[in-house]
């Protein structure tokens, strides 16, 4: 089989496998990325002497993973040391209550009996049975296939699957379906939260979101590292297959000849010849432009809603007054108001929902002394204009610490080693998107559909990450980039369009 060279353009998640897949294929691969680093919205940032996750903090879908590591040769297990964790997450809200979930599901129904009473453990139950069977019914037709439609999707559904949806009334939002599962206000907010995984509101969601509940009743994991230990792994895996990694160097412009892919300019006057390039970044960034002309209009369709974008800060600090696990979720009372804020005002919501991942915590005791922190706060993707200033982001901080008060937890967010983050950074380090974390917005039953796919309008060039098929979200941002390696391959296989690429006569210059 003749070799060819591809460039990944961008070392977040979905590029690393990527690469790592197609080097393991014998294709010559580099990947040119902006940052000194590896990991894209996978970051790892030290806050007081100690290194902090600051991107995503749960792994789920495990399978994912096996999968690509299974076709690379080796084992998840061989390669990371990752633990179950008991608990999912703990819920508290303003009045006192608490409620943990857990991946013992016979625990959580008697966790809910307690919270909520008899009927609403009941409830409970129905709920996780309906999201259990949405899960099963959409994973193969719409996870794992490399290009769903809805007309594709509802074929392969078959009279089940299809009594499924239309029982969960598809064109329904994830609030009101939830308002037929659940009495109590308290479920019905911490299921819609599940939303915000998308970058969502619950009130535009699809109700088929509520699969996204499934995906952690089967199973939360820590790995130990945290969670850059992934990233770290993969980038050691693709090295050693062969994969070259051009750090410091932001691609410039993807260069188009003859209708299709010909090579990647970038900085430090790097240009690479090529046949093929995918690309690991938010489709907006092609969009307007940022890349290139020629391939401006690799995206089909106009720009969607983005998504949500984050105030967050990292931290090494003391906690006391409430007994934190691994991930807490933090409620206010009207929860709709902070998606109308986020969505509607385009502000940072005066209500806000507080996450925090206490990395120190699940597995074992509690720290004795300053323990790692990632808080984190909904945030509207405005980060490219001039809505942000600096007494909304203080006074948001302000009341996200009122909120965790409230609860009984005490913290300080204002010390000087506490590091924050807000949509201005974001967009920042991810060009286009004005922070936006999660591509575009997850709004409308037909929104899942409204993605682009693994192969773009420009022949040549393959997309991977958040912004395309399947979604947002460090399993669906991996296996986009399964799903652009494999389509990269079947193309190459196809028609034999690779050839040997020259690294002389300009093709590989510095």
């Amino acid at each position: 089989m003749a070799s060819g060279r591809v460039v990944v353009v961008g070392a977040g998640i979905a590029g690393l496998v990527s690469a790592l897949r197609l080097a393991h294929a014998g294709m010559e691969v580099h990947v040119v990325e902006a940052a000194p680093q590896a990991g894209g919205k996978i970051r790892q940032l030290s806050a007081g002497g100690a290194p902090i996750d600051s991107g995503p903090t749960v792994f789920t879908m495990r399978w994912i993973f096996d999968q690509i590591y299974q076709a690379v040769g080796t084992r998840l297990e061989e390669q990371l040391h990752i633990d179950p964790l008991p608990v999912i997450a703990r819920h508290a809200w303003s009045d006192g209550s608490v409620l943990d979930l857990f991946a013992d599901q016979e625990r959580s129904v008697a966790a809910v009996r307690e919270f909520a009473g008899a009927a609403e453990a009941d409830r409970f139950v129905q709920f996780c049975a309906t999201a259990r069977r949405v899960y099963d019914e959409l994973e193969g037709p719409f996870i794992r296939s490399p290009s769903p439609s809805a007309a594709q999707m509802m074929g392969r559904l078959g009279a089940r699957g299809l009594g499924v949806l239309m029982g969960l009334g598809p064109t329904r939002s994830l609030w009101d379906s939830l308002g037929r599962h659940f009495s109590d206000p308290r479920m019905r907010q911490l299921f819609a939260r599940y939303a915000t995984y998308c970058g969502s509101s619950p009130w535009e969601a699809p109700a088929t979101l509520m699969l996204i509940a499934q995906v952690e009743m089967d199973g939360v994991w820590a790995i130990r590292g945290g969670m850059y230990a992934l990233v770290q792994n993969l980038q050691t895996l693709a090295q050693a297959h062969g994969v070259q990694f051009h750090f410091n160097t932001p691609c410039e412009r993807i260069e188009v000849q003859g209708g299709a892919v010909r090579a990647v300019q970038c900085g430090n006057n790097l240009r690479l010849g090529t046949d093929a390039v995918v690309f690991n970044g938010d489709v907006a960034a092609l969009r307007t432009g940022l890349l290139g002309s020629g391939v401006r209009e690799a995206v089909p369709g106009p720009a969607r809603t983005r998504s949500l974008s984050a105030l967050t800060w990292s931290a090494c600090i003391p906690t006391s007054g409430f007994a934190l696990d691994r991930h807490n979720v933090f409620f206010q009372s009207d929860y709709r108001a902070e998606f109308e804020d986020i969505f509607r005002a385009r502000t940072l919501p005066q209500r806000p929902t507080v996450y925090i991942c206490a990395q120190d915590r699940g597995l074992g005791p509690a720290p004795d002394g300053p323990e790692r922190l990632l808080c984190l706060v909904n945030a509207p993707a405005v980060g490219d204009t001039d809505l942000l200033h600096a007494e909304d982001l203080q006074l948001c901080q302000t009341r996200t610490q009122d909120l965790l008060h409230q609860c009984g937890l005490t913290l300080d967010l204002a010390q000087p080693t506490v590091l924050r983050t807000s949509p201005v950074e974001f967009n920042q380090l991810f060009p286009a998107t004005g922070g936006a974390l999660y591509g575009q917005a997850t709004h409308g039953w037909s929104s899942a559909f409204q993605r682009s796919n693994s192969a773009s309008r420009i022949p040549g060039l393959y997309l991977a990450g958040g912004s395309v098929h399947p979604g947002p979200g460090v399993p669906m941002a991996a296996m986009s980039g399964q799903l652009a390696a494999e389509a990269l391959m079947a193309h190459r296989n196809s028609t034999r369009r690779f050839h040997p690429v020259a690294t002389s006569g300009g093709m590989l210059t510095r």
